[in-house]
């Protein structure tokens, strides 16, 4: 049941309709790869349900931040962020050095 008094942090929203999106658009690339017979079309479906994500996530972070239900991060928050962001960083950067390694041994 939910409180009428939440106050969820700037975001929220945001995060969960993209989450949302992709698990629902991501099914949606692969049988498009196949009918046109184009690898290069399954990725089409995660990119549709990160923009149908943050359009829809972005209109009910709206929609509550006019009733004064959204709060901004606390400074834990943001420094959990922080840290979240360097290391998707770090992860990427190390994955794309590996690829560029195995592509040339």
């Amino acid at each position: 049941m939910e409180n009428k008094d939440d106050k969820y942090p700037e975001g929220h929203f945001l995060g969960i309709w993209m989450a949302i999106g992709i698990a629902i658009f991501s099914g949606l690339g692969i049988p498009l790869s196949i009918a046109t017979d184009n690898p290069g079309f399954i990725g089409i479906g995660p990119a549709l349900g990160v923009a149908f994500g943050l359009s829809i996530g972005q209109s009910i972070e709206n929609k509550y931040k006019e009733k004064g239900r959204i709060r901004p991060l606390t400074e834990s928050e943001k420094k959990r962020k922080k840290i979240a962001v360097a290391t998707g960083i770090a992860v990427l950067t190390l994955g794309v050095l590996i690829f560029i390694l195995l592509l040339f041994l």
